[in-house]
């Protein structure tokens, strides 16, 4: 299918639907044998990143360490991955080596992705020969708003050819395609070419990730899994702070594409000031009382 046809093909969104329908999750109760079960699961579905201009390597080790190891409490388990830039990428997988989590990169001229193919190939290439597992790449989103399908859709197939044996994460940047109707031509295109998750956003860019714009990934995720029998990832990425916020998430993702969706490999959270939050709320559920802040690190 070329992009075109993916394009025409894409069902119109309803904009009332889908934000009455996230109304009605978000009012869904959760007990607290469960709640604990899904606050540690959130934790292990959770990518900490740094991609700030003054990351140092003692910052990435610390991190590292801490993905490894959130909490003293050995029932809480290691997060997903470790997202840096390419750079610090060796760091990060010397540190992450003997454990399960992934190194992730940005890659593609992340955030703004304005760059030519061949830079953002040879970037790509550079994350995956220092050790990266994963690729977050960056839709050229100028081009989408400009109707140049084929073209964004070709990027993303030359992006996932060099990534080789790493798996690759679309970031569609959906604070700055406008509306819902694109987020979801955005996604088929992601998913065809060849991307093994769909992202919603690089966190630079307000409103980031959101609930209708997640729900309208997932229902590309599940039609996309019907046509084709390939499941793909999804990671909504900047501004889930809360676990409340988390666990809204985890609903919407449980009633729209199930329990098979329910794991790290399938669902990620970029959202590394979440993994403070979800703890205390872990500690306050085993103990009764909120821990402070000052007791958690901020990286």
């Amino acid at each position: 299918m070329n992009a075109n046809d993916i394009i025409k093909n894409a069902p119109p969104i309803d904009q009332v639907g889908v934000e009455e329908r996230i109304a009605r999750f978000t009012k869904r109760s959760i007990k607290k044998e469960s709640k604990m079960m899904a606050l540690k699961m959130a934790i292990g579905m959770c990518d900490l990143t740094t991609l700030e201009a003054r990351d140092t390597e003692g910052k990435v080790i610390q991190m590292c360490n801490k993905a490894i190891r959130p909490h003293e409490d050995s029932s809480i388990p290691s997060v997903a991955a470790v997202c840096v830039y390419p750079n610090m990428v060796a760091i990060a997988n010397r540190c992450l080596q003997n454990s399960k989590v992934k190194v992730a990169a940005v890659a593609t001229a992340f955030p703004s992705g304005m760059s030519n193919l061949k830079f953002k190939l040879e970037e790509t290439k550079y994350a995956v020969n220092e050790g990266a597992d994963e690729i977050d790449m960056v839709i050229s989103r100028g081009r989408f708003l400009a109707g140049e399908y084929n073209y964004v859709y070709d990027e993303i197939a030359a992006v996932k050819q060099a990534c080789g044996k790493a798996h690759l994460k679309v970031i569609l940047e959906t604070g700055e395609l406008s509306t819902l109707d694109n987020v979801r031509k955005a996604s088929d295109l992601a998913m065809y070419a060849g991307g093994d998750f769909i992202k919603t956003s690089t966190g630079k860019i307000q409103p980031a990730a959101t609930l209708p714009v997640t729900l309208v990934m997932f229902e590309a995720i599940r039609d996309f899994y019907y046509r084709e029998n390939k499941m793909i990832g999804m990671k909504p990425a900047g501004g889930i702070a809360t676990s409340k916020l988390a666990l809204q998430y985890l609903v919407v993702l449980r009633e729209t594409l199930g329990m098979k969706w329910m794991n790290a490999d399938y669902f990620r959270f970029g959202a590394s000031s979440l993994v403070n939050d979800l703890l205390m709320q872990i500690m306050k559920q085993q103990t009764g009382v909120y821990e402070s802040a000052d007791y958690f690190s901020k990286d």
